[in-house]
């Protein structure tokens, strides 16, 4: 039998108000009433029906996480960064999964509508103009983590991915490279077609290095997908001597590919990777990668969520986070 607060007022000999009171911190009540209401509520094992608050104050504190796969460790990263600050800040985390499907991410943002969330951080690849309808239309704030949408309308925090594979190229070039293949994610994803992709064309363009579509390779994040590249870029004419792949699974593909085949790294080829989750430190040789903050960037995109929640002042709604690269033993020193 559930314990109602009408069960612990009748059984302390109090008003259900002033039970109310306690449950919610009121300081209002009398040290003496407040112990007594406490010990009956230890008593009977009663815990407060938080959709019942939620109705009676309008606000649940829950917020809805939408991810495309927490058991990749790229959004892990991001989901405990989202998940501490919702502790720090008292809310209750929902989290799904959508696979990066378009109808699921739409299905999953108005089932968590329905569940009365009081925000919504969302991950996602390709957020298209039905997505950002669907944001505008919510009648609870929406925060992107690690995702962009073209019209910059929904609050968001990333880094700067244009510039940071600008940066890992002209690291090779800088070294001497000139056959450097990019292993990239999906092209219908905004971030890898028009800020990664660019990146790669413009440090090139910048050094006088032709863009050979040949040293393109679309994978799809995945181990698999990274040593099928290795595969494809090893039968060419034209090899690359320098890599730079898009995450941290598709380099482990490419480093042990290359290795099957023989190459030693980073004598015959250098590797940079670019999200620098634990996978970049349990590969042998350690790869040197672009430090995205995933943890950073999931925590100040809940902060962003909770400012918007409690209707503080927010200045800045495009946040874009530091990068840098952390040399290891893929490179040359």
């Amino acid at each position: 039998m559930n314990i109602t607060i009408y069960d612990v007022a009748r059984e302390a000999n109090v008003s259900m108000a002033t039970v109310s009171r306690v449950v919610n911190g009121n300081p209002n009540v009398k040290p003496a009433t407040r112990k007594k209401v406490l010990e009956v509520i230890e008593r009977l094992g009663y815990r407060p029906n938080a959709v019942a608050r939620g109705l009676a104050s309008k606000k649940t504190t829950t917020v809805g996480v939408i991810i495309p796969d927490i058991s990749n460790i790229f959004f892990a990263e991001l989901a405990r960064g989202i998940e501490d600050i919702a502790t720090m800040y008292k809310y209750n985390i929902i989290l799904s999964n959508s696979d990066q499907n378009k109808e699921k991410e739409l299905h999953l943002l108005n089932t968590m509508l329905g569940k009365q969330v009081d925000g919504i951080v969302f991950m996602g690849g390709n957020i298209t103009e039905e997505h950002v309808a669907e944001f505008e239309r919510s009648p609870v704030p929406i925060v992107l983590a690690g995702s962009i949408e073209p019209f910059r309308k929904i609050p968001s925090v990333n880094i700067d991915y244009k510039q940071a594979a600008y940066d890992a190229i002209n690291e090779f070039i800088e070294r001497g490279h000139r056959n450097i293949a990019i292993l990239i994610g999906p092209l219908h994803d905004p971030i890898n077609k028009e800020l990664k992709l660019e990146g790669y064309k413009e440090a090139l363009e910048n050094a006088g290095i032709p863009y050979n579509e040949d040293l393109v390779i679309e994978g799809d994040y995945t181990y698999d997908s990274g040593i099928e590249a290795w595969q494809k870029l090893h039968e060419q004419q034209i090899k690359p001597t320098a890599i730079f792949a898009g995450n941290d699974e598709m380099a482990l593909g490419v480093v042990h590919g290359a290795q099957d085949d023989g190459i030693v790294i980073p004598e015959q080829l250098e590797v940079i990777t670019s999200d620098n989750t634990r996978l970049a430190l349990m590969v042998r040789p350690q790869l040197t990668s672009v430090i995205q903050p995933l943890y950073d960037i999931g925590a100040v995109a809940m902060r962003l969520l909770t400012k918007y929640m409690n209707k503080e002042k927010v200045t800045e709604n495009i946040v874009i986070l530091p990068h840098r690269i952390e040399h290891r033993s893929s490179t040359k020193e």
